[in-house]
């Protein structure tokens, strides 16, 4: 415990000194090199291979091309939940410092223009099956810094985090792209310029609408997140597993976004009350727990194969075991794939490796990628400890109590 406690303190102050601005593995087009180029510029190939080239180079050239560290939303969504978890923990006015501060510099960032609050990266983005320019809002970003918004409210009673958070339901119900199957169940589009399927990204917003309705008592938010629910849950394979998406190039199956799925199906199961889906939960962590998690402490990035390692994964193992209960069944596999992670992927400068592969690793220290991700996901780690100190107090009160009766 003392290693996990002085590794999360050392990430902690190499973040905060960081001032929370960062590169991240797809800001490669942010390149002021790259966009004197008005023919590579226009052209989504160009776009994609100088990005990868980027997000794949162990060498970072960032500097040499003109790309500068920014604020990430998702990122700052990651970090500022992690201060909110650690304000239930110590109750220091350090952390309202810093909840404040990232709250604040959230709603600075977010997107303008739509039915709703939203918020995107700070980056133009290309991938294969479509392009988002900078600031382009897209559910995942949005649903992360949602939560954040609502966990500060909880944290600090402004209003204005709340307010803002609720907005966000009229950005996932009037915005998004729906794709419709046969019994009327919808997946929500990536972004507002996309018609994808992907799984994750359309679970997160029915996490998002369940949980506002924990607060408006919309009835329709639950109706609609149902919806979301049952068509990603159609897809789910008989062993427990579910595809990245359905297009063609989206048929890998692998470890975080498989966490994704487990925790959105698991919290919309508590805000909605609705438990029909604890099936398809119990399946679907069989098989996660089973397939992505080594007995040594790694843990698998894809379910056919090991490597890369990456502290995306180790990180949403501890907010999976919280969100689902499963802590002190699997703690065991917790602390071991955290150890290991320690061992393996952190520097002594206190931030973590992007990807450690069989024959080398890429030591770039990116912020969003992997230090909000580590920070993140360990915050829910010390919340289960304190949430077993808590118990164990209270059954030695009432232990103490019944025998002075």
């Amino acid at each position: 415990m003392q290693n996990v406690t002085n590794s999360f303190n050392e990430l902690r102050n190499y973040i905060e000194s960081t001032e929370f601005l960062g590169w991240d593995p797809f800001d490669g087009l942010n390149s002021k090199f790259f966009y004197r180029f008005s023919f590579l510029k226009k052209n989504p190939t160009a776009r994609l291979i100088w990005l990868q080239s980027f997000k794949r180079n162990p060498v970072n050239l960032r500097k040499v091309t003109g790309i500068s560290k920014g604020y990430n939303s998702k990122g700052l969504g990651l970090l500022l939940t992690g201060y909110c978890n650690l304000y239930k923990i110590e109750k220091k006015p350090e952390c309202i410092k810093y909840i404040k501060l990232l709250a604040d510099k959230l709603l600075e960032l977010k997107s303008t223009g739509y039915s709703g609050n939203c918020w995107g990266y700070n980056f133009d983005w290309q991938a294969k099956a479509f392009y988002q320019p900078k600031g382009t809002p897209s559910v995942v970003v949005t649903t992360f810094v949602g939560n954040a918004l609502l966990n500060a409210y909880e944290c600090t009673n402004d209003n204005k985090y709340l307010e803002s958070a609720i907005t966000i339901k009229d950005f996932i119900l009037k915005d998004l792209n729906r794709t419709y199957d046969k019994e009327g169940n919808f997946s929500f589009s990536y972004s507002t310029v996309d018609s994808t399927q992907v799984f994750n990204a359309s679970l997160l917003g029915a996490q998002m609408l369940s949980r506002i309705c924990s607060y408006t008592l919309e009835p329709e938010l639950i109706n609609e997140a149902r919806k979301a629910v049952c068509f990603a849950v159609n897809y789910q394979k008989d062993d427990g597993s579910w595809t990245y998406g359905t297009l063609p190039h989206h048929q890998w199956i692998d470890n975080f976004h498989t966490g994704y799925n487990l925790e959105c199906i698991a919290d919309y199961m508590r805000f909605s009350h609705d438990n029909s889906f604890q099936p398809v939960l119990d399946k679907g962590f069989r098989y996660y727990i089973e397939t992505f998690f080594c007995t040594n402490g790694m843990s698998k990035y894809y379910s056919n194969k090991i490597y890369p390692i990456d502290v995306h994964n180790p990180a949403q193992l501890l907010v999976t075991l919280f969100k689902l209960n499963k802590f002190d069944e699997y703690k065991d596999i917790a602390e071991l794939t955290l150890n290991w992670t320690i061992k393996n992927m952190q520097s002594p400068k206190g931030y973590f490796f992007y990807k450690k592969y069989s024959l080398f690793t890429n030591k770039i220290p990116y912020l969003r990628w992997t230090q909000a991700w580590m920070f993140y996901g360990m915050s829910y780690f010390f919340l289960y400890k304190k949430k077993c100190e808590n118990e164990k107090t209270k059954i030695a009160s009432i232990l103490f109590s019944s025998s002075t009766s």
